[in-house]
């Protein structure tokens, strides 16, 4: 399984929403995630990835799509 199948995984176990959001759509203004599911996806993130994603990164912006969040994980590990 690569990162972005992987990542996807995590979305939809946190997500209300059972479709799969494309690569560059925004998962906030398609209702994937809200400001209350960003912690929970970011926790399992970490524990998926085995890396530590420091306070001042929650920012909506950059779990904003798919390929932010890999963007962003390739550069933690």
């Amino acid at each position: 399984m690569d990162n972005q199948e992987r990542i996807l995984t995590i979305v939809r176990k946190v997500s209300k929403n059972n479709q799969l959001p494309g690569p560059e759509e925004s998962l906030f203004d398609s209702g994937f995630l809200d400001s209350f599911a960003l912690p929970d996806m970011v926790g399992e993130l970490e524990r998926e990835f085995g890396i530590k994603i420091p306070d001042s990164d929650l920012n909506p912006r950059k779990f904003e799509s798919i390929a932010r969040i890999q963007s962003y994980i390739e550069s933690r590990m």
